[in-house]
């Protein structure tokens, strides 16, 4: 039996949760977004969700993408649309749908990817602006702004911070040192996992922060005192694009900034510390190599 698209989309939140149970995936944002794209494919294909999957042709799937081209969808975006679409006929999917008695037709999906541009560094105006604006924020504007730019945190791991995720720690005391010569002070750290890379690198964060923002962190109560949502975010997003950023995200630019800059001064293996990603993907999302921040020298003077 080929089942209708409609009835694929109402079982697959059902066999996403089950193996959820098994693998940890798909989230269920995830599983959110693959029926909201599938839909948005179907419709801009022209395909009524009550015809047989079949009717997803490569015809159809090309007609979608057309649609979104003419609405001004960037090729990366329409690319998302693909993807989400794929992933509601995943190949973890198939042995589910067999044991509901389903025969899925193979399905010839587009084969381009579009990938997002290089990072390239903001020019030293723009900067100047993001800095300026920065030392204007305040309360909860500022601590959303801080974990973004101080410790490249992606607005969702901010949202989810608890008091669990700020480690106290005595200082390490060098050979030789005495705490009788002065007692260890305290260092403070961010520890947390990013989690959209918490089933992939499962790379935890551990950062230690600056006493001037753990100062004002404090001062404004901790986490008890400062209420971040996402309309936050929303209103650092309008700030950012009248800085002269773009796009809908705009206040992802200060993860960025934050990462770049700890991968000029410190190299990439810090880069990687603070992000929680892979050095690959800090240097082509988050970093830019091609404008190196070294004076000129000769390698023969190194030898």
């Amino acid at each position: 039996m080929v089942p209708t698209i409609a009835q694929v989309l109402k079982l697959y939140p059902t066999i996403a949760a089950a193996e959820r149970m098994k693998t940890g995936r798909p989230g269920k944002g995830t599983v959110t977004n693959c029926l909201r794209g599938a839909r948005s494919v179907c419709r801009a294909g022209g395909v009524s969700l009550d015809a047989p999957v079949s009717a997803l042709s490569r015809k159809a799937i090309d007609t979608a993408l057309a649609a979104f081209m003419r609405q001004g969808l960037s090729r990366l975006s329409v690319w998302s649309y693909v993807c989400q679409l794929r992933g509601v006929f995943a190949r973890w999917c198939r042995p589910y749908y067999q044991d509901t008695g389903w025969e899925i037709p193979p399905f010839d999906l587009p084969t381009f990817r579009a990938k997002a541009p290089r990072y390239a560094r903001p020019s030293q105006e723009m900067l100047a602006r993001v800095k300026a604006w920065y030392a204007q924020q305040t309360h909860t504007h500022w601590f959303a702004a801080t974990m973004m730019l101080e410790f490249a945190m992606r607005n969702g791991d901010v949202l989810r911070l608890k008091d669990d995720n700020f480690v106290t720690r005595r200082e390490v005391l060098s050979c030789g040192e005495t705490s009788s010569v002065q007692p260890p002070r305290l260092r403070h750290y961010l520890s947390y996992t990013p989690h959209k890379t918490e089933l992939s690198s499962g790379r935890r964060v551990f950062w230690p922060i600056h006493d001037a923002i753990w100062a004002k962190f404090t001062e404004y109560g901790g986490l008890r005192g400062l209420d971040v949502t996402d309309e936050t975010f929303d209103e650092l997003n309008r700030d950012l694009r009248h800085l002269g950023f773009h796009g809908t995200k705009a206040s992802y630019e200060l993860r960025k900034i934050c990462i770049d800059h700890v991968y000029q001064k410190y190299g990439a293996e810090m880069a990687v510390s603070i992000s929680g990603d892979d050095i690959k993907t800090i240097s082509r999302y988050y970093a830019d190599p091609a404008q190196p921040n070294i004076g000129a020298v000769r390698i023969v003077d190194l030898l």
